[in-house]
């Protein structure tokens, strides 16, 4: 099988820290650093992701080239994260090319994962949408009617679906709702093996990915929405970004 994965690209660094007392200068935590972890970020969690469960997937990976990094600074005992810093917030925009649409058609499954950074336009979106043969659009952008009946499903989560509200059809619409599961066609699939959240980092991309592979196999949506929760359920009980 092979699986095409469509969109921007970072590194996920976390600096754990730890936190003994305050600043002098400011009502703000001194952190001490005591550990550095690095993981693929974004589009480059997905790829992880469907590595980690089909390990006979032949993988095609279409990113920018522009390198996108998150660093976190979390204090270690508590997984409280202090802040976030993005350097290069941005990308170059996506070339659809004769090569590019060749490996889209070929593909068993293709999974956007559109972060709004400049990479995929609107346009580019229609149009891998209806190259390929099963598809899976994870975007934070605002999308239109066009771009939601190209693609076979498309993932939210609960905030990007309220922001999508304006859409007249959302029969392809899976909308993740965290601990409580997630909606497909109204009806609520609540998480079967619910786990404590130890970080949300990337389980939308476990989500999204695990949905899809599951859903190639079976031609089942609620057999692949079970599938994705478990899934999502097992990363959002480890650190950081994590895969199943």
């Amino acid at each position: 099988m092979t699986v095409t994965v469509i969109g921007e690209y970072c590194v996920d660094t976390f600096i754990y820290c730890e936190s003994k007392r305050l600043s002098p200068e400011a009502p703000v935590p001194v952190l001490n650093p005591i550990e550095f972890v690095n993981n693929k970020g974004m589009a480059g969690n997905v790829t992880e992701n469907v590595k980690a469960m089909c390990e006979s997937c032949k993988i095609v990976e279409f990113y920018q080239n522009t390198k996108i990094t998150k660093t976190r600074y979390v204090e270690k005992k508590s997984n409280h994260m202090f802040i976030r810093v993005d350097e290069n917030d941005y990308s170059e925009p996506f070339n659809l090319n004769i090569s590019k649409s060749n490996a889209i058609k070929n593909s068993d499954v293709v999974i956007v994962s559109d972060y709004n950074k400049g990479f995929l336009s609107n346009q580019d979106l229609i149009e891998i949408g209806k190259l390929s043969k099963l598809s899976i659009l994870d975007s934070k952008k605002t999308l239109d009617d066009e771009i939601i009946k190209s693609f076979t499903f498309v993932k939210m989560n609960e905030k990007e679906y309220d922001n999508n509200k304006h859409l007249s059809t959302n029969q392809n619409i899976i909308t993740t709702l965290g601990e409580r599961g997630c909606m497909y066609q109204n009806k609520i699939y609540e998480t079967p093996s619910p786990k404590e959240t130890i970080d949300v980092s990337g389980a939308g991309d476990t989500f999204t990915s695990a949905f899809i592979l599951k859903y190639h196999e079976t031609k089942n949506v609620d057999e692949s929405i079970i599938f994705a929760n478990q899934m999502a359920s097992i990363v959002v009980s480890k650190r950081g970004v994590a895969t199943p």
